[in-house]
């Protein structure tokens, strides 16, 4: 099967398309070729999504049963006869099945090859055709049919010279110390705290209780909490969390709000419910001291000003990462001013785990280590259709402009981008190459390559208005996570229904 009916990472695809089409062509023989004869027939029955049947010639199936039988003819032996010499009945009927069968998946293979050169169908996922379900018939076409996801279809409006707000920020030493404290909390010493008020980096042990109103549908008890500004459980976010636990004491009572995920237990699915935390004890964390010799050992530096040096690094290219992020939603913005098209829920449920790894790769491409990410892919876990739905979009939009300017990435390119990726996280290209392979993240890399090249193309052209990085944004990273769920429950998948909802073929008739 070629590339055009693999799963299509580079995508294009559909606004408002029609309620219902029909379009069937005929692919002409061409003398002195082997394509085959086959009416495609193409019916859109909904957005990204089109149903295509398939008739293939009669005469080109009997040609290669045929073949296979004069090959047979020669090579095999029947019991009674000299090889070559068995009549050729015999040969069609102790062979038909094994014949059909082998023919019937070359069909099939050369088939789909050609409606991928033949037709621009841009499928964003593997056909899911099963042979066994499809007839090879007698006599008669060869009919096959299948559902298939494909790339949504619009017009691009002008993506150069736009006007972007790219925020800003000079990191000051505070920055530079909050960012050494969170680095550090994990080599602490947990120690009791003498005022025991709570602030920013605190452990607090709590009980707690989730209401849904009046009725409560969590509750926690002595859970150990680390304050950051925001606090991620596995089924929500307490977004205010540093804020509204800041100066309890022991003995405390405090209301922290909770916008649950789409993935919540309880039927609370993106509600905002109120947990009553009480609590128990507060402790702090005592850092380890920056010697020589722990910045050495740790972080491969001599000093605790070159440890500072190398946090304000990562500070840099945490804000490069949010100008990127940003200019992506404000072209996002800019495209959708001028055509609105939505992306089905199926589609969304079926390509989430291709969104999440384009946006860990996208990351690790910006020089994020793997505890950043895993913090940011926490928060994004928790309305994995909305972040897809971004993600795709963006997916898209980039790999059309990709395809307009004709960019495109070779095996150097990759090489050169894993030794990149290398060079940041200190390990070797061939480890690195290896986790990308085992973790399935090599088509996300080749993906996000292009993409980065068609947003660097936009952001070249673009006039900027340099505007201060808002709080939301630069606290992105200032989130602690526990283990625990807010709502007790078995928790729902929001692409569960993935295999559900994936198009199956329908035999031939």
């Amino acid at each position: 099967m070629t590339d055009e009916l693999r799963s299509d990472d580079s995508a294009t695809a559909v606004e408002n398309p029609p309620e219902e089409s029909t379009t069937a062509v005929v692919t002409p023989v061409e003398e002195g070729s082997k394509k085959l004869r086959q009416e495609v027939t193409m019916q859109d029955i909904g957005p990204c999504k089109k149903h295509i049947r398939v008739v293939v010639n009669q005469e080109d199936i009997k040609d290669r049963m045929k073949d296979h039988f004069n090959k047979l003819a020669l090579d095999s032996s029947l019991t009674g006869f000299r090889p070559g010499k068995a009549p050729r009945r015999l040969i069609e009927k102790r062979f038909f099945k094994d014949v059909a069968q082998q023919v019937k998946g070359e069909v099939l293979l050369a088939s789909l090859e050609q409606l991928g050169e033949d037709h621009d169908v841009a499928p964003l996922s593997p056909p899911q055709i099963d042979p066994s379900k499809i007839d090879l018939p007698k006599d008669g076409p060869l009919v096959y049919e299948f559902d298939v996801e494909v790339r949504p279809e619009f017009d691009l409006p002008e993506y150069k010279g736009l006007l972007l707000k790219r925020p800003i920020k000079t990191f000051t030493a505070e920055d530079v110390a909050e960012t050494r404290r969170r680095l550090l909390a994990d080599q602490g010493q947990i120690v009791p705290k003498e005022n025991g008020q709570v602030e920013i980096g605190d452990l607090v042990i709590a009980d707690m209780n989730v209401l849904d109103g009046d009725k409560e549908v969590g509750k926690l008890v002595e859970t150990t909490l680390r304050v950051e500004r925001q606090l991620a459980f596995k089924d929500g976010i307490a977004k205010k969390f540093g804020e509204q636990i800041r100066g309890a004491k022991a003995g405390d009572t405090r209301t922290i709000d909770v916008q649950m995920s789409q993935a919540a237990a309880g039927g609370v699915a993106g509600k905002t419910l109120h947990a009553t935390m009480v609590v128990k004890d507060v402790k702090t964390i005592r850092l380890p001291e920056l010697t020589p010799e722990y910045c050495e050992t740790t972080f491969g530096v001599r000093s605790a000003e070159a440890f500072d040096e190398l946090l304000g690094a990562a500070l840099e290219r945490n804000l490069a990462h949010e100008q990127r992020r940003s200019a992506r939603m404000q072209i996002m913005e800019a495209i959708n001013a001028a055509a609105k098209w939505e992306l089905p829920e199926g589609l969304l449920r079926s390509q989430a785990h291709r969104a999440m790894s384009r946006r860990i790769m996208e990351m690790r491409a910006d020089g994020m280590s793997e505890a950043e990410i895993q913090k940011r892919t926490r928060v994004l876990e928790q309305d994995i259709l909305q972040m897809t739905a971004m993600t795709l979009k963006e997916h898209f939009v980039l790999q059309k402009i990709a395809e307009k300017e004709k960019i495109d990435i070779d095996e150097d390119d990759i090489t050169a981008e894993i030794e990149r990726m290398a060079d940041q996280s200190g390990e070797s290209p061939r480890k690195v190459r290896a986790r990308l392979e085992k973790e399935e993240m090599m088509e996300a890399l080749m993906a996000e390559m292009i993409e980065r090249e068609a947003l660097d193309l936009i952001l070249e052209s673009a006039q900027y208005e340099d505007v201060a990085l808002d709080s939301e944004a630069s606290e992105a990273d200032q989130i602690s996570s526990v283990e625990e769920q807010a709502v007790q429950g078995d928790m729902t998948d929001p692409t569960a229904e993935i295999e559900a909802e994936t198009p199956s073929e329908t035999p031939g008739q």
